[in-house]
């Protein structure tokens, strides 16, 4: 414990220094004419030390990853390359069209080190400026137990990597690309994965990318979960409020709201991309969620059936916890989630895998 506290500690003197570092020197003191309006000036600093603060709360969240899991897996951070940005604000600027570098966590159990290949699972984390932190740690644990590997992308727009990363969020589409770049970059770089056993799992938008990852490639994944998942961007924008919607109209984002390009956000949605499956899928949803209402998976369960898909799906009825029904710690959240184990193990074959 004496361990993690120093280095929380070196975390919290890296980033003040860093901030000390970044800051320019001061500049001779402009005249009244050329000063920055005031309420833009305390917009910038509150933004800054948005970031900032998010930044320590990865840091410190990334050691705890190590006090949580280290006694049964060997932990990694690793960056792989992915998409350029989806929108480039100077196309002929010096590196424009560079790669968005995507971090990521990988996991892989300690007792089955010996062993010379075994399955994958890319974990997608959830939330729109979310990220894959330590709240997942009890499922990582219980997936690690049964002889899975495992990789979380931290696809782009995740908290913790700064502002400029933060705004490259595109939501639907490129984020899932960088997903599947995840996956690929996986099985070529970890001697133990078995290439012909990967699967996808996440929650509400994490859900949502694992949809649009099997919808689009399914030849990279040989089963999926998808949990309270975002399905119908469109039906979703009808019963959010105005800044919630605000994000996918923003000029760094789709660019226009559905009354102007309704096509482009059916293009991004699951319930539209129906007829592509040919993943085995399981879908759980919850009729309390307070966060993706049971309406949006409810269309996307009715049009899978309408063009005639194999899948499994439940649908429970109240279920303590809404959104968060089968992450928590509840017995009904272990038994969901033993229901989950159970359908990918039908499909992976881990070592370990839960009866």
């Amino acid at each position: 414990m004496r361990n993690l506290y120093i280095l929380l500690l070196i975390s919290l003197i890296h980033v003040t220094t860093y901030g000390q570092m970044a800051a320019p020197s001061p500049a001779p003191s402009p005249t009244p004419s050329a000063s920055p309006d005031l309420n833009e000036r305390v917009r910038m600093l509150e933004e800054s030390l948005r970031y900032a603060n998010q930044g320590l709360a990865k840091n410190v969240d990334d050691l705890l990853w190590y006090q949580k899991l280290g006694d049964v897996a060997t932990i990694d951070k690793i960056r792989y390359g992915s998409k350029p940005p989806h929108v480039i604000r100077n196309p002929t600027g010096q590196g424009a069209t560079n790669p968005v570098v995507i971090p990521a966590y990988t996991f892989a159990p300690k007792k089955f080190a010996s062993a010379k290949k075994l399955p994958l699972l890319i974990f997608v984390h959830d939330g729109i400026h979310g990220d894959f932190s330590t709240l997942y740690s009890h499922v990582v644990r219980e997936l690690l137990d049964q002889g899975y590997l495992i990789l979380a992308p931290e696809y782009r727009g995740s908290v913790g990597y700064g502002g400029e990363f933060y705004r490259q969020i595109d939501y639907g589409d490129y984020e899932n690309d960088d997903v599947l770049a995840g996956k690929r970059w996986a099985v070529e770089n970890m001697p133990q994965v078995d290439a012909d056993r990967v699967g996808i799992i996440g929650w509400s938008h994490g859900g949502m990318i694992s949809l649009m990852n099997i919808f689009d490639h399914p030849e990279d994944y040989k089963v999926a979960y998808a949990g309270v998942p975002v399905s119908d961007i469109i039906a979703r924008l009808g019963y959010k409020p105005a800044a919630y919607r605000t994000i996918f109209s923003d000029a760094a984002h789709i660019g226009k709201d559905p009354s102007d390009n309704v096509a482009e956000y059916r293009r991004r949605s699951p319930v539209w991309n129906a007829q592509k499956l040919k993943t085995p899928l399981l879908i759980h949803t919850n009729t309390n969620d307070e966060d993706v209402n049971v309406l949006e998976v409810e269309s996307l369960i009715n049009a899978l059936k309408a063009h005639d898909k194999k899948f499994e799906y439940k649908i429970y009825q109240d279920a303590p916890g809404g959104h968060s029904f089968n992450r928590l710690d509840t017995k009904l959240a272990r038994d969901s989630r033993d229901e989950i184990y159970r359908f990918l193990a039908r499909y992976l074959t881990p070592p370990n895998a839960t009866k």
